[in-house]
C-alpha cells in the first residue's frame, strides 16, 4: 500500500493511493498513519481491505497539500558514509560499523514543502535517502533477517545538511543535521509487502533540473537489515521511529571547487524507484 497524510500542516488526514491512481480518504477508518496504526495487524488489514474494495471515498488532489506521510514520529535516527561511493567522494574510509546520528522529529516536513536556509549558512547540502519505517519494536536483534522482519514500509527522505555547522563548529554532526525544515520526507509510506528487495533500488536527486546524484541501494556498506539490527542493540525502535539509511555520492561536498551548495530559489527534486518524488524550493530562513 501507499500511505500518504494530505492537508495543512498539523491537520493532515491519512489517506491511500490506491492501485488505479486514485487518492482515497482514510480518515473514516483510521485516525493517522503513525506508530500506533503500523503496529496494529489487523487495522492495517481492515486497510488493505478497504482499499481492495474500491469503496473508499475518492479526494480531488487539486491543491491538496501532501504532508509528511507519517504522524507522531518518535525519532529520527541516521546513518551517515553508508554508500561506498559516497565515502570514497569525501575521501573518508569505510566505517567498520554504522556511523550513527539523530535528527529530530521536527525537522520533518511535507515532500514538497519549502526548505529554509539557515542564518548564516554557506555550505547547504542536499542528500536523497532511504527512509526505513519501523512497525515493531526492536530490541537487541539477532540477525539481519529480523531487523528486516521489523520494518513496515519505505518512504523518500531528503537529509538536509549544513556542511559548516556540521563538520566546523566543534562537537557533533547534529547542529548541521537539525535545522528547521532539515528532513522532506514522502510522499508516501510504502509497505514493506511492495518493496521485496530495498537493496535494489534506484535513487536520484537533481538541482535545478540537473542530475546530481544516481545511485542505488545496492552500494549500501550496511544494508537495511543489518542497520535495524545494529541500532537495535543501542537503542530500542519503536512503531514508528525512522532511520535514514544514508545517501550515494553527487552531494556538493565531494564536488570540485568552487562547490555548488545550495542558495535562496534552487529547486531540489529527488526520487527512489517505486517510492515516490519529491521538490523543494529554497528560501533563507
Amino acid at each position: 500500500m501507499k500511505l500518504l497524510r494530505v492537508g495543512t500542516a498539523g491537520a493532515e488526514r491519512p489517506a491511500l493511493l490506491d492501485a488505479g491512481g486514485t487518492l482515497r480518504d482514510l480518515s473514516g477508518l483510521v485516525a493517522d498513519i503513525d506508530g500506533a496504526l503500523l503496529a496494529d495487524g489487523p487495522a492495517l488489514d481492515r486497510v488493505r481491505a478497504a482499499a481492495e474494495s474500491g469503496e473508499l471515498p475518492a479526494l480531488d488532489p487539486a491543491g491538496l497539500r501532501i504532508g509528511p506521510p507519517l504522524g507522531r514520529i518518535g525519532k529520527v535516527v541516521c546513518i551517515g558514509l553508508n554508500y561506498h561511493d559516497h565515502a570514497r567522494e569525501t575521501g573518508a574510509e569505510a566505517p567498520s560499523e554504522p556511523v550513527v546520528f539523530l535528527k529530530a522529529p521536527d525537522t520533518v516536513v511535507g515532500p514538497h514543502d519549502t526548505v529554509l536556509i539557515p542564518r548564516g549558512s554557506v555550505k547547504t547540502d542536499w542528500e536523497v535517502e532511504l527512509a526505513v519505517v519501523i512497525g515493531r519494536t526492536a530490541r537487541c536483534l539477532g540477525s539481519a533477517e529480523e531487523g528486516l522482519a521489523h520494518v513496515a514500509g519505505y518512504a523518500v527522505a531528503h537529509d538536509v545538511s549544513e556542511r559548516e555547522f556540521q563538520l566546523e563548529r566543534g562537537g557533533t554532526w547534529d547542529k548541521g543535521k537539525n535545522c528547521e525544515t532539515f528532513n522532506p520526507l514522502g510522499p508516501w509510506l510504502v509497505t514493506a509487502d511492495e518493496v521485496p528487495d530495498p537493496q535494489r533500488l534506484p535513487l536520484r536527486l537533481w538541482v535545478n533540473g540537473e542530475l546530481k546524484q544516481d545511485g542505488t541501494t545496492a552500494d549500501q556498506i550496511f544494508p537495511v537489515g543489518e542497520v535495524v539490527r545494529y541500532l537495535s542493540r543501542f537503542m530500542t525502535l519503536y512503531p514508528g521511529d525512522v532511520v535514514n539509511t544514508g545517501t550515494p555520492a553527487g552531494v556538493a561536498m565531494g564536488r570540485p571547487e568552487p562547490k555548488p551548495y545550495l542558495r535562496a530559489g534552487d529547486v531540489v527534486e529527488l526520487e527512489i524507484e517505486g517510492l515516490g518524488r519529491q521538490r523543494q524550493e529554497l528560501k533563507d530562513a
